[in-house]
């Protein structure tokens, strides 16, 4: 049952929110060994909270559009009264949270209940969630296999049906590719658009917030209810609500398929998943993204040194605490010369002019999501283009060159495409800022005439248990 339907089937009194979060909680008792997706289950808070959707329901009031939908979010968002982790060992010395973050309080107020929080990579540095402090995180469609990262305890949970919405953050791509090698849709929106107030940070310059989710519906219903002005966060770009609708369709939508850098540095299904989303749509017109591997260059530099910057103590004081290719990442970003990221900054700024000139002629671009499907844990190396690179760095080839400027993006599960392992792979369906919906609209199109969808995962007893 999606979100939606579940909020449906609470709101009319046929379902208690007591009921399902229960049902939850010993679901993710009983199975979440399998896939290390959580690392803090919060279920006094969730009783209480469904408790109190139930009251209301029996009050004839309405708790909102997603009346009791259990929900969990990436460790790097407070949750009142837990220590906000990050993914990181320093941080359990740190205290509670007084407060939760902003977004967990518009999905709260939204009527959602809190299950936990979730795996990811230390301080959301990395693709992979293999977190050396708390072990790594398993694809549900394949348990050898990474989940993606950094929100990769959030794609899992979704995948695997702990919960049918979480919440992750993306720098260089950590929601678009765990959705990517987990199968299910993921939403990066415009840089500035949610406030990320709450949010333990990476890299302020290139940090976004975004909702995961099975299916489109429900992604909207959580990106809906996740806009808000906030006063307090000076980074937000406010411009009042902006609700999507998934009518209309891809009529009247111009769309232009990214060519050059993005029809290298990957294996065959990239491609192919590319290729089936513009067979589906009828879209022919190819374009190049000028200089989108310098733009992702630029991004690695700027990722290096902020990152670095705001781990500089930690790095001093307590170097053999961080993950150790964390940490090694950070010591080369700490050494980078100023004019390197002053250049870096200079660059990013030319080249995002040049993406948004290609908007004059196309409303939604379509690239792969990742280069590959998801490689076993602990694999370090990998061939692309007749080349041994590493895997982690290369999962964010295609990500990258599109965070660093900030665009909105929609993470497609793509169906029908013949992979390795018939493991599930993504892609990124590209719009000018501030045009999520646009990207809703075609998402919704393509969801409907079974191009993209999420595929059952191989280690639900059933697909979706909580059904």
């Amino acid at each position: 049952m999606s979100a939606a339907a579940l909020a449906a089937e609470i709101r009319a009194g046929r379902r208690r929110a007591i009921e399902v979060v229960e049902a939850h909680l010993a679901d993710i008792a009983a199975r979440d060994a399998r896939f290390n997706a959580f690392t803090e289950v919060t279920a006094a808070r969730a009783r209480a909270e469904a408790e109190a959707v139930d009251v209301a329901v029996a009050a004839g009031q309405d708790p909102g559009p997603l009346a009791g939908v259990p929900i969990a979010v990436k460790n790097l968002f407070d949750l009142e009264g837990v220590v906000t982790l990050a993914g990181a060992k320093i941080e359990r010395d740190s205290l509670p949270a007084r407060a939760d973050a902003f977004l967990v309080r518009k999905l709260r107020e939204a009527g959602a209940v809190m299950l936990g929080a979730l795996n990811m990579d230390e301080y959301a540095y990395g693709f992979t969630t293999e977190n050396a402090h708390f072990g790594p995180c398993h694809n549900p469609h394949d348990l050898t296999r990474i989940a993606g990262g950094s929100s990769g305890g959030s794609a899992a949970a979704v995948a695997a049906g702990l919960v049918p919405i979480t919440l992750g953050s993306d720098t260089n791509g950590s929601i678009r590719v765990p959705a990517s090698l987990c199968g299910i849709w993921g939403l990066k929106p415009t840089y500035g658009r949610l406030s990320r107030r709450g949010a333990f940070l990476f890299v302020g310059a290139l940090d976004h917030l975004g909702p995961f989710a099975r299916d489109v519906a429900d992604l909207a219903l959580a990106y809906n209810a996740l806009q808000g002005d906030d006063a307090e966060d000076h980074a937000q770009a406010w411009r009042g609500p902006e609700p999507v609708s998934l009518e209309g369709g891809a009529e009247g939508l111009r769309i232009g398929i990214l060519d050059d850098h993005f029809a290298r540095n990957g294996h065959a299904e990239a491609f192919a998943a590319v290729a089936a989303v513009a067979r589906a749509l009828g879209a022919t017109h190819r374009v190049t993204l000028p200089d989108a591997a310098i733009g992702r260059a630029a991004a690695f530099l700027i990722t290096m040194a902020e990152g670095a910057n705001l781990h500089l103590p930690n790095l001093r004081a307590r170097p053999d605490d961080f993950d150790p290719g964390t940490r090694d990442r950070f010591l080369a970003g700490a050494l980078l010369p100023a004019t390197w990221v002053q250049q870096a900054q200079r660059v990013r700024a030319a080249y995002r002019a040049r993406a948004l000139a290609l908007f004059d002629e196309f409303d939604v671009l379509i690239a792969p999501a990742t280069p590959y499907v998801a490689p076993p844990i602990g694999q370090e190396m990998i061939e692309v283009d007749g080349q041994m690179i590493p895997v982690r760095p290369n999962l964010g080839v295609y990500t990258q060159p599109i965070s660093c400027i900030g665009l909105p993006v929609i993470a497609a599960p793509v169906a029908g495409v013949a992979t390795p392992g018939n493991l599930p792979i993504g892609v990124q369906l590209i719009g000018a800022p501030w045009a999520e919906d646009k990207l809703f609209r075609l998402a919704a199109h393509l969801e409907r005439i079974g191009a993209c969808r999420a595929p059952e995962p191989r280690n639900a007893p059933n697909g979706n248990p909580h059904a």
